[in-house]
């Protein structure tokens, strides 16, 4: 029995952990891309085809 419980409670933790890593991956890439845009309408009036 105390062998499940071990692993059950090492799984929460990993689980926990790749859930904050999801979440700090996920506003670092919205973050980089709302500046992207940001940047590209900033300077449409620059492109000349």
């Amino acid at each position: 029995m105390e062998k499940a419980y071990r692993v059950m409670r090492n799984s929460g933790a990993g689980n926990i952990a790749i859930g904050i890593i999801l979440l700090v991956t996920g506003v670092t890439v919205g973050i980089i891309s709302i500046i992207n845009g940001a940047s590209l309408l900033k300077h449409k009036n620059n492109i000349t085809f």
